[in-house]
Order: C-alpha cells, then structure tokens, then sequence
C-alpha cells in the first residue's frame, strides 16, 4: 500500500533524519520525496510504502512530533507593493506599522529604478486577512499601496505555509471538499516536482494551475456560453454541436425520436449542461439517456453518471472500470500525466460511472495499423463503422465514421484547433504545460490523424471534433 505524507517540518537540521528515522523503525520504504526550500521551507512530501498498520503507526508518531499538515493553522498571507520615496529611512514608518500590526514578514525586495520613488515588495503574515485590510487602510494613509497576486510575483513570497495558502485560493474558486484540499497539495506538489525536472519553473507550474482553475470557475452558471450550431444531416436526423468554453465538446444526435449523445464533458458544469440538454430534448429527464464516448478522459466524461447506457471501446471500459474501483485510469498510469489528471478531478468534482451500465462497443484486439476497425454501431438512421487508434491520445481512443453520410467523430485524434473560440483557446492552454503532451504520445497521434483522413472517401465530409468547431472537409476522386 502507498501513502503520501504531507509534512511540516521545522526548518532547522536533522529535521528529515528525524522522520526518515520513524519510517525505518516501523519497516516503511520511502519511494519519493519532495522539497523546495524556494517554494515553502517547512513543507516535505514524503511517499511511503508499507502495509495499512504500517502507514497508521507512522502517521500516529509523525502527528505525535507535530510533523502531520493539520488544518488549524489560519494565518493569511498577501504580497503588498509600497511605494516610497527613494531616500534614507523611507521605509521605517511602513515597518512600524507592521510592527504595530504584530505581523512577521516573510518575503522582502527592493531596488532603486531610476526615479525619485522605490517599490518595496513585502509578504505580510497575519492571524486572518480582516487584520491585513485594516493595516493597508491605514499604510494608504502614508503611501501608496498595492496588492499584488502572487503568481503574477517574479517570486514566491511566502515560503512558510505557500502550499495551504495556493489551494485556499483554488477552494475559493471551486468547491473542495477536505479531502479533494489534500489531494490537490499533493498533486500540486507532483506536478511541480515533475515538471521542474524537465526545466519548467515551479512559479509557471503553480501559475498555471492558478490560471485552469479560474478559467473553469469563470465559466459557471451565468457565464456558461457555449457555442451551439445544428447541422441538418437527413429529413429525421439532426447533429447539435455543445462546445463549453472548457472541457470537451458534447454532441447529440437526433435520429427519428431516439438520442445519443457523443462526449458529455466536465462534471462541473453538469447543471448548466443539463438546462441545455432539456431545451435541445423534449422530455429529456424521462426518456433513457445514452452516451457513446469517444475515449476515458476526464474531461469527456464528467456526465456519464447521469446516463442510463453508456457505449464505449472495450479498453475505453476497462478504463471506467478501473476508475470505478478507486484504481488509477490509463492516463494516470502515466507519471506525466497523473498530476494534472489528479487536479482535474478535484477542480471539475468527478465521479467515475457505475459499471453495469457501460455497454462495450465492437471487439477487444491488439491494433496493428494506425486506426483498426473494431466493429459497427448503428443508431437510427446512422450507421457508423467503428474503428480504434494505437493510442497516440489515449488507449482505447474511438472514432466513428458513416460512410453513407459522410460523418465522422473523432474525439481528440482530431481536434479542430482553427475553429475555437477565444475562451477554449484558452483552456486549451495549459493541458499541454502541465501534462507536458496533451498524448499519449504525440507522433503516434499525428499518425492516426494523417491515416483518418486518409480513410475519407469522396466527397465532403462533416467531421466533429473533441475540441473546437465543426469542420468541413471535401475529398475529390484524384486525391484517392
């Protein structure tokens, strides 16, 4: 069994020797650890293994030393720019104040600019942020001040408690639970860890978590926009095209008086999708609702817990399943991948679906070309083909193509980068920094794009997307 620990260490020596020795006593392998004295000087992050007695002991005597993160500790911290006259004892008012204020400073920097005044960045800790107003209320009386975020700071300037206070700033913007809180340090932690590795500085990791969060918050209840468009594809068959300004687009398809609904997005917009849902389907809370999905990620199956069926790849479904039993997905399978998966599905509120009502589509075989077919799926007046990628984005990864038709879903082997608004523009920012690749493996998935338009016959072709808008192909007869 695997545990991680999130630690509180004081900042002095033999700190880690002390805690390192009460895993050895108790037989637990420590298998990662994680520190930067830059980002926050007492927290460490220590991966253990050991059997579940084990690892209760070792958070037992790791709480008796103090050493366990608890969730008591609520002091606030801001980043304040003064601006002060650039001559000697400027400053001195200002540090009264504080002192006055009985606030320790945990970041100072300063330096003359050329001109008559300096800008002094200090990071101010208080016992809770109505102090800090006070203080800046009056500090205005004797200078100009400015509150700066610290992710837009050259510099973190908080390196006591910087952890609780970067997730405090997420759980203002979605609701976490205490537990979703822990998970989110945790996994913070990694991402930066990882990506640090791979010379993306810690600041641009966190900033970019910062930033995804906000991006999704900003994109609730009344801000909930997404472009809808309606492609007429017989007399009784009708496409409606959801694009979310984050998350992946959802389809429905109208053929006759039945639906099926293509991706569903994230969990966290589930009560705006479905005020959607209810005007594009008449009756829709009481008619059975079916899904197909195009592939396991989190952010093209936030819904599915509200269907009834769910169609899926065989892997696709072994994927859910796994999810289902509390076990890592196949894009958690990736150490590259896990931590923002792991945020993700904090942030967005994910529930994995119940496995009975997974439907496999088409045969469970090892793929040998780029894309193989796998089996067939008709609805309506719709009949698909259905065919499976290696895995460039994702293992499992579904296309459907209707050769009478000219239709073709193609989750995200293809995504419609040239056609998204300016929010998914956005949003489709920061997947690619915090996973690194937003596939699998990103040569094999250009692959299977170059082999599914290959596999296009004549004609002009309505092809929907993972991500962006519809897009309109034609293939002509000398292209064959």
């Amino acid at each position: 069994m695997n545990r991680t620990f999130v630690t509180k260490m004081p900042n002095h020596i033999g700190a880690f020797l002390k805690a390192s020795k009460c895993f050895a006593s108790l037989g637990i392998n420590i298998t990662r650890v994680s520190y930067n004295k830059a980002v926050d000087s007492h927290m460490l992050f220590i991966d253990a293994e050991g059997t579940p007695q084990q690892l209760a002991e070792a958070a037992d005597e790791l709480t008796a030393i103090g050493y366990l993160q608890c969730d008591e500790d609520s002091r606030s911290v801001v980043l304040l720019e003064f601006r002060l006259k650039d001559e000697p004892g400027s400053v001195t008012a200002i540090l009264e104040l504080i002192s006055a204020h009985y606030f320790n400073i945990s970041y100072i920097s300063s330096q003359e600019n050329g001109t008559e005044y300096q800008l002094f960045k200090m990071g101010l800790i208080a016992d809770n942020s109505g102090k800090i107003n006070d203080f800046i209320e009056e500090a205005r009386k004797l200078c100009s001040v400015r509150v700066i975020d610290y992710n837009r700071a050259d510099k973190i300037y908080d390196n006591s408690f910087f952890y609780d206070a970067f997730v405090s700033e997420l759980s203002s913007a979605m609701e976490i639970s205490p537990e979703g809180r822990n998970e989110l340090i945790v996994n913070t932690n990694l991402a930066m860890q990882i990506l640090d590795e791979t010379g993306v500085s810690p600041y641009r990791t966190f900033d970019s978590i910062s930033r995804f969060a906000n991006l999704l918050a900003a994109s609730r209840g009344k801000e909930f926009s997404p472009r809808i468009t309606t492609c007429q594809v017989t007399e009784n068959t009708v496409i409606t095209l959801i694009e979310p300004p984050c998350g992946s687009n959802t389809a429905i398809i109208r053929s006759g008086g039945d639906h099926l609904f293509i991706d569903t997005g994230y969990a966290c917009y589930k009560e705006e999708m479905l005020d959607i849902f209810r005007e594009i389907v008449p009756g829709f809370d009481g008619i059975e609702k079916k899904v197909f999905i195009t592939h396991a990620d989190v952010d093209h199956c936030g819904l599915l817990p509200v269907f009834d069926t769910v169609y899926a790849s065989a892997k696709s479904a072994e994927c859910l399943c796994l999810e289902s039993r509390g076990e890592d997905g196949f894009r958690e399978r990736n150490p590259l991948h896990k931590p923002y998966v792991r945020i993700c599905k904090v942030l967005t509120s994910y529930t994995p679906v119940q496995p009975e009502k997974i439907k496999v589509v088409g045969e469970k075989k090892e793929i040998s070309q780029m894309l193989g077919q796998t089996g067939f799926f008709r609805f309506g007046e719709l009949r698909f083909e259905v065919y499976e990628g290696k895995g460039g984005h994702l293992a499992g990864e579904s296309v459907l193509i209707d050769f009478d038709h000219n239709i073709a879903f193609t989750g995200d082997i293809f995504v419609n980068m040239k056609d998204m608004t300016a929010q998914q523009a956005e949003y489709n920012r920061y997947a690619p920094i915090l996973m690194t690749s937003v596939d699998t493996d990103k040569k094999l998935c250009a692959a299977e794009r170059t082999a599914l338009f290959q596999r296009l016959g004549v004609g002009t072709w309505q092809i929907f997307g993972g991500h962006g808008g519809k897009k309109n192909y034609t293939v002509r007869s000398a292209e064959i």
